[in-house]
């Protein structure tokens, strides 16, 4: 008789196999199980009248309506503000030779790019200036560059 072909390193690679399938098998019997039990019931929430999230339905005598004059539809007006298009800031940096720059702008402290073309006059590192800002393609960038008197 001839020896088996079945060697030990195969034997428990297959016994490996079967225990991972009979593993899976009872992770999905279980699941099974447990999604039967649960319903819609479970997952249902609701806010009671101080928004707080409870398990318990509202009471319907305790439901009071809202004022029709209370409901705001629209936004005031008055409370939306539009900043002032022109800004002032400092020239932190400027080269000459390749004609770009960044100004700091005075009230956000954020740093604008900004073109030679863009400007009105010469400009220079350190010199105060006003300029407007609109959305370039990295970013925003200064145009309109004037130095302050």
């Amino acid at each position: 008789m001839g020896r088996s072909q079945e060697t030990f390193n195969k034997k428990e690679v297959r016994k490996k196999k079967e225990k991972k399938r009979k593993d899976k098998e009872k992770k999905r019997l279980a699941k099974k199980d447990t999604d039967k039990r649960s319903g819609l019931d479970d997952m249902i929430a609701y806010v009671d009248e101080k928004g707080n999230i409870t398990s318990t339905p509202p009471d319907p005598q305790k439901k009071e309506s809202p004022k029709l004059e209370d409901i705001e539809v629209s936004v005031p007006k008055n409370s939306i503000s539009r900043p002032d298009p022109i800004r002032n800031g400092r020239v932190t940096f400027f080269n000459d030779s390749k004609g770009f720059g960044f100004i700091e702008d005075s009230e956000t402290r954020e740093r604008v790019f900004v073109h030679i073309n863009n400007t009105e006059e010469e400009i220079a590192e350190g010199d105060r200036v006003t300029f407007e800002v609109e959305s370039g393609q990295k970013g925003p960038s200064a145009f309109n560059v004037k130095i302050k008197e």
